[in-house]
């Protein structure tokens, strides 16, 4: 196996123009445990550490560029306030030492359907900006993902960063897990209500294929909401909505837990996150467009 390391952006992607094969490694929390285990054996392995500019984020009207390499401690350190949900899910990811190192580029990259990131992209809209010699593309993050382990890149292209609205509203993720820690989602779920748009983003992992919005229940939501007077959302719409979700998911029973159990914790998660969203929202200071 070849090990190559460039220093540089520009010579990282022709190097992956001439070595196709190569799998890009920054963390390596994902990669390394499929080697260890003898999952993959590619013949070259890609090091971007040395690769600066994906170690950067900027916010630049009301987006955030977020570099494929920052770390999931920096999001949660330096992006909490502007990416909540973002920064709630990746607190959820391994230990310490797997948030020093794990990064957004690298959970896209692996596109595993319980990857934590994944719904959280998905509601709020992320477009995955990917590059290569011949240029610069974005994916919308609902085309990234095609199936287990599958995503919409080339063979020639790299995970260069994600684009990300700065502030769009109240957000909550949430999971659950065999315990609170060092563990793979059994399901996951993402909410974010978006103000300017009075428009609901719903999205489940790990309980499909692919993560995947819920497009019946944030049609359901965003007609009931009330939007105006910033009333309680009454305890039918509440649990219309959970139910729907469920109805979005197509789970499997595996070790990590049934197919009927991750679609009932869906709907408790989908009813817990609405409920925190909902109340952060009556008391921010924005209002509805």
């Amino acid at each position: 196996m070849d090990f190559l390391r460039p220093s540089s952006l520009t010579e990282a992607l022709a190097v992956k123009a001439e070595r196709p094969d190569a799998v890009p490694i920054a963390g390596g929390t994902d990669v390394m445990v499929e080697l260890n285990f003898d999952h993959r054996r590619p013949g070259a392995l890609l090091d971007l550490n040395r690769v600066t500019e994906l170690a950067e984020w900027t916010e630049t009207d009301g987006k955030i560029r977020l570099g494929a390499s920052v770390p999931y401690v920096r999001v949660i350190a330096e992006l909490g306030e502007v990416l909540p949900a973002l920064a709630m899910a990746s607190r959820t990811v391994g230990s310490p030492q797997i948030r020093n190192r794990g990064t957004v580029g690298g959970n896209l990259g692996a596109a595993s359907p319980a990857g934590d990131t994944h719904p959280v992209l998905l509601v709020l809209g992320a477009e995955v900006e990917v590059a290569s010699v011949r240029g610069i593309r974005l994916i919308p993050a609902e085309e990234f993902y095609l199936g287990v382990k599958r995503n919409a890149l080339e063979s020639d292209e790299l995970i260069t960063a994600v684009h990300l609205p700065a502030e769009a509203g109240p957000q909550q993720f949430a999971k659950v897990g065999t315990r609170n820690a060092m563990v793979i989602a059994v399901c996951s779920f993402a909410l974010a209500l978006h103000l300017d748009t009075r428009e609901i983003r719903a999205a489940v992992g790990s309980a499909a294929p692919t993560p995947r919005r819920a497009t019946a229940a944030e049609e359901f939501l965003g007609a009931e909401l009330p939007w105006s007077t910033k009333a309680s959302i009454t305890d039918s719409v509440k649990r219309r909505f959970g139910e729907l979700v469920s109805e979005a998911a197509s789970p499997i029973d595996d070790v990590r837990g049934s197919a009927d159990y991750r679609k009932h914790a869906l709907s408790v998660l989908a009813r817990r996150t609405l409920t925190w969203a909902w109340n952060d929202f009556q008391k921010g200071e924005r209002e509805c467009a």
